[in-house]
């Protein structure tokens, strides 16, 4: 069985990818850190592709959780191969780097770069003895520009795009790609507090994306056709920078 883990799968960006390679064929391993019930929300849209899918649930930034969650389920599913890997999971703790504590600088990089190293690490094994697989890293315009008021977000953002460009040229003799995808200003639950109608007349489009055409790009470097690409960082932002 072909499986496609997300890592912050239950809602949003995420809950649009699982749907999305759903439609491929993939079992979906939905990832999770805490709502039990949008976790089963998007378990329920991928069983109306026609496929199915298991609930994960475990914080990315914690090792002891990733090893016993997802290391257990791939000892105990040897005839299942990971195929494809979305790095989805992130968080925000917006706030001016003065007044910022050491706690929120800590939480939004645990989550997007200790997140990626402890996942990846555990399912990249199976991806090299298979000599298949396809990374997706979801990182930000945030980390392309820096974003006044996420500095601890820009950062960890930053260091993932440097960690999808090293990765990818140490996987790529085994036939597995690591690339990233930059959102712009995308309708979710992350960007409920902004305002909207401001920040779309500074994008080319005018407007906000959606879900649904992140999951697309995202879609596309996890697909066969995409295996000479590795190392780029996709911009999905309406024009608003590149």
């Amino acid at each position: 069985m072909k499986c496609a883990l997300i890592t912050g799968g239950s809602r949003g960006i995420g809950r649009a990818v699982c749907v999305r390679l759903a439609e491929q064929g993939y079992h979906i391993l939905i990832n999770y850190k805490g709502n039990t019930a949008a976790a089963e929300e998007t378990l329920e849209a991928v069983r109306q592709q026609g496929t199915d899918g298991t609930l994960l649930k475990f914080d990315v930034g914690n090792e002891t959780e990733v090893n016993e969650v997802l290391g257990a389920w791939i000892d105990a599913n040897k005839d299942k191969q990971i195929e494809v890997l979305v790095n989805n999971a992130g968080i925000r703790e917006d706030m001016l780097l003065f007044q910022m504590s050491t706690e929120k600088w800590k939480s939004v990089l645990d989550a997007s770069l200790d997140g990626f190293f402890y996942v990846t690490k555990l399912v990249l094994t199976g991806m090299l003895m298979k000599r298949y697989g396809r990374i997706v890293n979801m990182v930000s315009l945030s980390g392309l520009k820096g974003t006044p008021g996420q500095v601890n977000y820009s950062a960890a953002k930053a260091g993932l795009i440097g960690a999808t460009k090293a990765l990818a040229q140490e996987v790529a003799k085994r036939n597995v790609t690591v690339n990233a995808v930059a959102p712009g200003f995308i309708r979710t639950d992350m960007t409920e507090g902004l305002p909207e109608k401001e920040l779309s007349a500074m994008v080319p489009m005018q407007r906000f994306g959606t879900a649904e055409e992140v999951a697309e790009a995202v879609a596309f470097l996890s697909s066969k056709g995409a295996s000479y690409i590795t190392g780029e960082v996709l911009n999905i932002n309406g024009g608003l920078y590149s």
